[in-house]
């Protein structure tokens, strides 16, 4: 089956600041480009694997500016202070034209969640051949998960550093927010920024936006809360106009592909551009939301542990109107129906039945048909891609 329903809601969604629209982006496409040479995340030679912003200012790389000269001649201001200078003169109209801007995102990978622990505790292949699709175990429960307190205090973390660059260094503060629904994106962003003193003209008001989600199996830390339940938790949070109610694109027995994961991290960002005039942009999303969001931008991999951070600046172009390839939106999904018998790391699940297949034999489940992304946890190997792992 095709599908494009949140493409399509993408893309009627209103603009973000009223009486705003790129107006030279109608009909069009839009390209992005990671703009290297800013952020030691641009690096190939940057190792992602315990990589922490918070010892290295957030990756800015401490050099010189073309703006420098006039904007700091006095040699007084702080890296991020110039850094702010060049990227508005990026967006100058002298050094553009109306097709072209610039925007610097920080993308945040939410806390631990229940669901993070919950692997843990089980292995991957386990966690994705039964327990994901469970409510909880009794004990914990990780549908739409919850922060655990090791996930808060990364929340924490990341605020106490926001407000140290912004009273040591002059960085810039955000001037608009975004966040997945998934409650441990919009508790993340509530831990990180709501009590930051930011300017009056600089709220924190985050945008809540299905395009930010992570990637939708079947696993029930993927199934948001009601809108009226975000609201009743977030009073201050405002909904994309198309939001609604209920979830209505979680499935219970089929998952998302890829493709289409891919097609809606272009999508959501299709949309910011087209309906946000601001440059400094803050999205509190997933591992697998950014992976995907990163790709679209043209950087390079770079996958985030809980709770890290990473800034891309980014130049959108508007270019002649290329078609979006027709994709699978779902596939099958298959699962243990029980507790499976063994676990093997790398080769997958011993099921005593299986969900979605016709045996009912004592059946060996790859982790590569248990799942087609992961929830956030090990970085992904050919056997163990990536979905609820990526969470």
């Amino acid at each position: 089956m095709k599908a494009f329903d949140l493409v399509t809601l993408l893309a009627v969604a209103p603009a973000a600041v009223a009486g705003w629209t790129w107006s030279e982006a109608k009909g069009k496409s839009i390209t992005f480009t990671s703009v290297p040479g800013f952020f030691v995340q641009d690096d190939a030679a940057t190792d992602p694997s315990g990589f922490d912003y918070a010892t290295v200012n957030f990756g800015l790389i401490n050099r010189t500016y073309p703006t420098d000269k006039r904007f700091d001649a006095a040699g007084k201001k702080t890296q991020w202070q110039r850094f702010e200078a060049y990227v508005k003169s990026l967006n100058s109209r002298c050094h553009k034209g109306p097709n072209v801007q610039y925007k610097v995102l920080f993308m945040g990978r939410h806390g631990e969640g229940w669901h993070n622990a919950a692997e843990s505790f089980y292995g991957t292949p386990a966690w994705n051949c039964y327990w994901a699709e469970r409510e909880g175990n009794g004990t914990a429960k990780w549908a739409d998960a919850l922060l655990t307190p090791a996930g808060e205090r990364e929340a924490y973390k990341a605020n106490a550093y926001f407000k140290d660059r912004y009273a040591t260094q002059k960085m810039p503060y955000f001037e608009s927010y975004y966040a997945s629904p998934l409650s441990r994106c919009t508790i993340t962003a509530n831990l990180t920024f709501a009590d930051i003193d930011v300017p009056a003209d600089r709220p924190f008001l985050p945008t809540v936006k299905e395009g930010f989600r992570e990637g939708m199996t079947v696993h029930t830390c993927n199934r948001r809360s009601s809108k009226t339940y975000i609201s009743s938790m977030f009073p201050t949070y405002r909904f994309e106009p198309a939001f609604t109610e209920t979830d209505h694109l979680w499935r219970a027995n089929e998952s998302e592909t890829d493709a289409a994961f891919a097609v809606r991290a272009k999508a959501v960002l299709d949309d910011v551009f087209a309906s946000d005039p601001k440059t400094w942009l803050s999205i509190t999303a997933h591992s697998g939301a950014i992976t995907r969001l990163l790709a679209a931008l043209n950087h390079r991999p770079f996958r985030l542990a809980t709770g890290q951070i990473i800034p891309v600046l980014v130049k959108a172009e508007v270019v002649d109107l290329q078609p979006t390839p027709a994709f699978e939106a779902h596939e099958p999904y298959s699962t243990c129906d029980a507790p499976p018998l063994a676990s093997v790391a790398g080769q997958g699940c011993v099921c005593p039945t299986m969900t979605m297949m016709t045996s009912t034999a004592t059946t060996v489940v790859p982790t590569a048909t248990a799942t087609t992304t992961t929830s956030e946890g090990p970085e992904p190997t050919e056997s163990e891609p990536a979905e609820c792992v990526e969470e």
